[in-house]
């Protein structure tokens, strides 16, 4: 077994063990910022560290844990989420609470479920990374224990997300007793259109929708976003979320490939339901994270939709709409962050007069709404292209028709927060401040947005070459 091939995931827990160790040992004053700049210094050294696995195809456990460039891809993606995500809520951590460190221990750990779902190449490993993922997300969901919504929210999230993993582990028992196997590619071998395999295979795309937030099984995400911490919420929505594709797309083609006359009409229908109802209902949201979380609900019915391709096209638009995700969401949660230090508030009406206030953080709230609503030249216009280019080639030309529509009419309440930090005034005469790295992650997120909307070549080919390591 080669165990430099599990290298990036041990070194994200001893730096979550060493955030544990200093945090007891630091006096608390001084533990609390340094913290969190330690944890970003040594993800960032992972992250350096993992352009020399490029290239690599290779498996750990008799196959069970795959390194590939499809893994590889996603777990860059996840570290570079998680690094943003500190470096903007270092000021909103500290004031949630006394015990920095460990919110960082847990927000590494979670990191750590995400590249071993990632890197999940048979149903127990990938079940035992989303459950890691999962279960410290309970926790951070409900960690400011000084705000109801925040222990509303983690109760919520503990039961439903209890009952979707069961759900979600009972399909993939339907399908070991029917195949013999876990093992991914063995599954697609001993594959056979019985009812109880379809059973199972039913079960399971209805947790993984869970996770994902498709409707109708996105009843959580509403809730637990505005009730959570900024920083929790903004990782739900980013690296949570693209966890839960990564899953999807490896087990639905390698696993059930050969069944896709039974689960394509079924894709094609919850993802069109996510994008109407997710922008449909965030019409009449007035709180910024409800705001989003119901966005995240639309866009996680775009990614979706990049299923029904079920070829290397679908795979990388679905990878390249990821990234750009990302890339837009971190702007948008940034400068609800800052907001929120200033009011203690997340109301969509806090943004009032945010443009005489702080002009720059209002282009790059402007800039993320509106990539996610695929204007050009932002990224996020390419990134849809992508999907409904490879989905149209596949006979699904009402799904990028109805994906077309909804994103127009998501113009109109992305526009409505616009419309609040252009056309108010300020609530009041106070100073806005913003720390610097917060403003550092709003700026990356402006460039990088811009930048892929006008030259998505780079990311588009990775995309396609981790897309393609898949087959």
């Amino acid at each position: 077994m080669n165990i430099a091939l599990l290298t990036s995931e041990i070194a994200v827990v001893i730096l979550a063990l060493l955030i544990i160790v200093f945090d007891l040992l630091m006096p608390r004053q001084e533990a609390r910022r340094s913290l969190g700049y330690f944890a970003v210094c040594g993800l960032l050294g992972i992250l350096v560290y993992t352009f020399n696995q490029h290239g690599a195809s290779a498996t750990v456990y008799h196959g069970f844990f795959v390194v590939d460039k499809f893994a590889l891809f996603f777990k860059q993606l996840f570290i570079v989420a998680t690094i943003l995500t500190l470096l903007f809520s270092f000021d909103y951590i500290e004031g949630l609470t006394h015990n920095t460190g460990e919110f960082y221990a847990l927000l590494l750990l979670s990191l750590v479920g995400m590249m071993v779902m990632a890197s999940a190449n048979d149903l127990l490993t990938v079940f035992v990374g989303l459950e890691l993922m999962t279960i410290i997300f309970y926790i951070l969901v409900g960690f400011d224990l000084r705000s109801s919504k925040s222990s509303e929210a983690g109760t919520k999230y503990l039961i439903l997300g209890s009952a979707a993993s069961a759900v979600l582990l009972y399909g993939m028992s339907w399908v070991y007793g029917f195949t013999g196997s876990i093992v991914l590619s063995e599954i697609a071998a001993h594959l056979t259109a019985s009812p109880a395999m379809l059973l199972g295979l039913g079960l399971m795309l209805a947790g993984f929708c869970f996770k994902l937030s498709i409707v109708p099984f996105h009843m959580w995400a509403p809730d637990v976003y505005e009730g959570a911490p900024i920083p929790v919420t903004a990782m739900l929505a980013m690296a949570s979320k693209a966890a839960g594709v990564a899953v999807l797309l490896r087990v639905f083609l390698v696993a059930f490939a050969d069944l896709q006359a039974y689960w394509l009409t079924i894709v094609s229908l919850l993802a069109g339901l996510s994008m109407i109802v997710g922008i449909i209902v965030a019409i009449w949201q007035t709180n910024t994270k409800r705001m989003l979380a119901y966005s995240s609900v639309a866009q996680a019915g775009y990614i979706l939709s990049g299923l029904l391709a079920a070829d290397a096209a679908g795979v990388k638009g679905m990878l390249f709409y990821a990234v750009l995700y990302m890339v837009a969401n971190v702007g948008a949660f940034a400068v609800t962050t800052a907001v929120n230090n200033q009011y203690g508030s997340d109301k969509i009406d806090d943004l009032s007069g945010l443009s005489q206030k702080s002009p720059f953080l209002a282009v790059v709230m402007t800039v993320s709404l509106l990539s996610m609503a695929g204007l050009p030249p932002m990224a996020g216009f390419v990134g849809k292209m992508y999907i409904f280019m490879a989905i149209t080639d596949k006979g699904y030309f009402w799904i990028a028709m109805l994906g077309l529509v909804m994103s127009m009419v998501s113009v109109y309440y992305y526009m409505l927060v616009v419309k609040v930090m252009y056309s108010k005034e300020a609530k009041n005469e106070q100073e806005f401040t913003a720390s610097v790295s917060l403003r550092i992650v709003a700026l990356i997120s402006l460039i990088a947005t811009l930048f892929i909307g006008i030259y998505p070549g780079p990311l588009a080919e990775l995309a396609n070459v981790a897309a393609r390591s898949l087959w």
